[in-house]
């Protein structure tokens, strides 16, 4: 079994990394450099001369461009291992087949991306470089209760069996965002706020495609190997 999930969780990962990494290489590091710009001064916000934004890959850094995919690996791999896990934990309860159909992984990457990237983003949007921002412990806190309240809520959606136990999961979806995340001192910054706003948008256009590969694939090859059992 336990083999049965590393294997899944690995070859899931790694499929949605690379397709994540290739994503945000063409998408989303365009705006980011236009940002590191701005934030080193070589661009001013209202400046003499308009910034162009290249709707496609600018800047070619073999290093960086490396780096980047290889982090994208390794995150979607964590995340394919937390997903896997709750599969087989939902497997082994009998909540769901032991042979997830590509709709139900989608509906599971689904489920992963708005627990860990589009519920944070509700509070603590993804920021670009030289972004006013609030503390970073405080900021870590808040996006880790929020990620853990809404997985648990969209669990009980799921699974629970009770009206009860769905209230809960009403509660806890919205509890993080009642409570308020972390406010910034000022609201002034070197980078445009429509950069900002690409920014955001594009990175969490790119989580949700990876997000839903991971689920597919996940589904997919955990299915094969409880087939093969």
């Amino acid at each position: 079994m336990f083999m049965r999930l590393l294997t899944s969780a690995i070859f899931a990962g790694a499929l949605a990394g690379l397709v994540g990494g290739i994503l945000q290489l063409y998408f989303v590091q365009p705006v980011l450099l236009l940002a590191e710009l701005y934030e080193s001064g070589q661009l001013v916000h209202f400046g003499a001369e308009p910034a162009m934004i290249s709707m496609g890959y600018a800047g070619f850094d073999l290093t960086r461009d490396l780096w980047s995919l290889a982090f994208s690996l390794l995150i979607y791999c964590g995340y394919g291992l937390m997903l896997v896990a709750l599969m087989g934990i939902a497997s082994d309860q009998s909540l769901i087949s032991a042979h997830p159909t590509f709709r139900h992984g989608i509906i599971w990457g689904v489920g992963g991306f708005v627990a860990l990237h589009l519920a944070p983003s509700f509070g603590l949007a993804p920021e670009v470089p030289g972004g006013a921002s609030a503390d970073l412990e405080a900021r870590q806190v808040w996006w880790f209760a929020t990620t853990l309240a809404t997985s648990v809520a969209l669990w009980l959606f799921a699974f629970a069996k009770t009206q009860k136990m769905i209230g809960l999961g009403v509660i806890l979806l919205f509890a993080p965002h009642l409570f308020g995340p972390p406010e910034v001192t000022y609201l002034r910054g070197p980078v445009p706020p429509e950069v900002a706003a690409l920014f955001a948008s594009r990175v969490l256009g790119v989580g949700l495609i990876a997000w839903v590969v991971l689920g597919a694939a996940a589904s997919h090859i955990f299915g094969r190997f409880s087939a093969s059992e």
